[in-house]
C-alpha cells in the first residue's frame, strides 16, 4: 500500500471516528435540552427519596389505543365518538416516517364488510386522519375476528 493510500485511509477513519464522537455529544445535548440530566453525580439537596417517589407516581404512557379514544372525544363529532367507544386496539400509529406508514384499529363490530360496522370504519378513518398526519399513511380498520371492515388515507 502506498502513502497517499494509507494518508487517504486514515484520514477516512478520523472522519467517522470524529463524526460518531460529535453525535454523541448531540445527544447528551438533546437530552439535556428535555430536561434529562445526562451527569452521574448525585443532586446536591437531600431530595433523592422525593425524586424517586415522582417518577414512581407518574402515570404509564397510555396505549394508542387509548390515546386515540381521548382525541376522538375532545375533537370528534357525536357519531366518530360513537364508533371509537367501540375501538378495541390500535397498531402503527406512534411511529411514522412518512414513506409507507400503515395503522390498524381493531373494533368489537361483527360481520365483517356486510356487518355492521362498515360505516363507523369510514367514521374511525376520517377521525384517524384528523389524529394523525401522513405524507403516504393507511388506516385499515377491522372487526372482532379481524376480517377488514375499510381502509383509508391519513
Amino acid at each position: 500500500m502506498g502513502i497517499k493510500t494509507k494518508i487517504a485511509l486514515g484520514t477516512a477513519v478520523g472522519v467517522v471516528v470524529i463524526g460518531g464522537l460529535a453525535s454523541l455529544g448531540d445527544d447528551q445535548a438533546a437530552d439535556t435540552a428535555k430536561g434529562g440530566d445526562t451527569s452521574n453525580s448525585a443532586p446536591a439537596s437531600g431530595g433523592d427519596k422525593a425524586d424517586k417517589s415522582e417518577q414512581a407516581e407518574e402515570k404509564p404512557k397510555a396505549s394508542q389505543a387509548e390515546q386515540f379514544k381521548a382525541f376522538v372525544e375532545e375533537n370528534g363529532t357525536p357519531k366518530e365518538k360513537e364508533a371509537a367507544s367501540h375501538v378495541t386496539k390500535v397498531q402503527g400509529a406512534e411511529k411514522q416516517n412518512n414513506v409507507l406508514d400503515t395503522a390498524d384499529i381493531y373494533t368489537d363490530y361483527t360481520g365483517g364488510v356486510m356487518g355492521e360496522g362498515l360505516g363507523p370504519a369510514k367514521l374511525l378513518t376520517s377521525a384517524f386522519a384528523d389524529w394523525k398526519q401522513s405524507k403516504n399513511g393507511l388506516v385499515t380498520v377491522y372487526d372482532a375476528d379481524g376480517e377488514l371492515l375499510g381502509n383509508g388515507e391519513f
